[in-house]
């Protein structure tokens, strides 16, 4: 039987593992917005779409990368 112990350690991973799988999502998904406002900006200027095409399949490519790590977030939290 675990003592309270091992209960606090097993909520601390828990706990930290969540915060780092959010951050992750808060991260990518902040990055991608970033790129997606600066390429706004340089089209406002005068930038060509295929001067920032790069940029745009970056930003999508990163959203795509922060919906992948949420489905996997999901397919591997068990049900309460």
């Amino acid at each position: 039987m675990a003592d309270q112990g091992d209960i606090d350690a097993i909520t601390a991973s828990v706990t930290k593992a969540t915060t780092v799988e959010k951050s992750a999502e808060i991260l990518i998904n902040g990055i991608a917005a970033r790129i997606t406002a600066e390429v706004q900006k340089a089209l406002a200027g005068g930038a060509t779409a295929e001067q920032v095409a790069g940029f745009k399949t970056l930003a999508a490519s990163l959203s795509d990368e922060s919906d992948a790590l949420q489905t996997a977030i999901t397919a591997n939290t068990p049900a309460a």
